[in-house]
């Protein structure tokens, strides 16, 4: 962790929806995540704060090392809530936006999966089977989303998750994309809260199935949370 502690050390200067509280700020705004050195995507430690000249501060992680991703996730559980987040990754990179993540990473995703045959703002069952099984895809997947996205720009994502047996909905640049209710809790032990957290994927060099660009980074900014009841 200290190599993150350093890296982002900088507060967020972010502008986000009315009614959020940003998550990258403060003096100390790492104090609020953690990374899983338990998940199955790998421990990657190359999470930085950057600070571009006359533009809010970035989160970017890249694979470290070759292979190696990730998640970081927020010390806090929470339940029913929305969370905002800008994401300009490059293309060839697989990452994901988890809603109510166990420490394994298991969790409902938000697909961030910007490479060919990817996806973005779809849900996808994090290490959760049974529901990737059992629910039809085109209840929680939008296959037309690029209708909706900006190349070689910021786009916006907006999550709200709530209800036990999840009720979720996704809004990229403010055009609700997904509406899905699951049919079931797929959590493990049947959890109604969690951790938010953000993805890097594992990659295999050289694969058929290669989910992350060699040197590729996903970018983040304007991470933020409103709590519902």
């Amino acid at each position: 962790m200290r190599n993150l502690i350093l890296c982002l050390a900088a507060p967020l200067v972010a502008q986000v929806p009315a009614g959020f509280t940003p998550l990258l700020k403060g003096p100390n705004p790492v104090a609020a995540f953690h990374v899983s050195e338990v998940n199955h995507h790998g421990n990657t430690k190359a999470w930085k704060l950057e600070e571009p000249k006359g533009a809010p501060a970035v989160l970017t992680v890249t694979q470290e090392p070759v292979g190696n991703g990730g998640i970081l996730l927020t010390n806090k559980s929470y339940k029913n809530f929305e969370v905002y987040v800008e994401i300009k990754p490059d293309f060839g990179c697989d990452g994901g936006l988890f809603l109510r993540s166990t420490e394994k990473g298991e969790a409902y995703q938000v697909l961030l999966d910007y490479l060919e045959g990817g996806n973005v703002s779809g849900i996808y069952g994090e290490k959760l089977e049974t529901l990737n099984k059992e629910e039809p895809s085109e209840g929680r997947i939008d296959k037309n989303w690029r209708r909706n996205w900006k190349e070689d720009d910021w786009n916006s994502i907006r999550a709200r998750i709530e209800g036990d047996v999840p009720h979720i909905q996704v809004w990229m640049n403010g055009v609700k994309v997904t509406d899905w209710t699951a049919k079931a809790n797929y959590l493990p032990g049947g959890a109604t809260s969690g951790m938010i957290a953000l993805q890097a994927h594992r990659s295999v060099p050289g694969s058929k199935n290669e989910r992350w660009k060699a040197g590729g980074f996903h970018r983040y900014r304007n991470l933020a949370v409103k709590e519902l009841p």
